[in-house]
């Protein structure tokens, strides 16, 4: 048997409201998100999205997560579309490796039980 363990996120934001200081600039956010420029620009690796509840709503890969993750709150073709409002957490994981990235992103679906993943489901 092959023994997987998920490594601990390098990278959580989480939504939040942005409740300025007196005189400060509000940050646009996405879908409540404001921290995207701590995910990095140049790194590959894998991608959870969790709702309020903490359960698992989508795992991707990407060789470039930040672009990745921005896509998927701006492209009509996601997964995640129709259920953008949910998301209230990000976990993303530093992978470079391309083959390790495939290998966490299968098994994160299958022993999460990733809500809106339809590929490379086995349970």
């Amino acid at each position: 048997m092959i023994k997987i363990e998920m490594p601990k996120p390098d990278i959580v934001i989480r939504q939040r409201e942005q409740k300025p200081k007196e005189g400060e600039a509000i940050i646009p956010s996405i879908y409540g998100f404001i921290d995207f420029h701590k995910i990095p620009r140049d790194k590959g690796g894998i991608i959870l999205f969790y709702n309020k509840e903490n359960e698992v709503l989508f795992v991707g890969k990407a060789r470039k997560m930040r672009q990745r993750v921005k896509k998927h709150f701006e492209d009509n073709v996601s997964p995640l579309k129709d259920h953008r409002d949910e998301v209230h957490k990000i976990e993303a994981y530093v992978v470079q490796d391309p083959m390790e990235r495939e290998i966490y992103e299968t098994y994160a679906i299958n022993m999460l039980h990733a809500k809106y993943n339809t590929e490379k489901v086995f349970y």
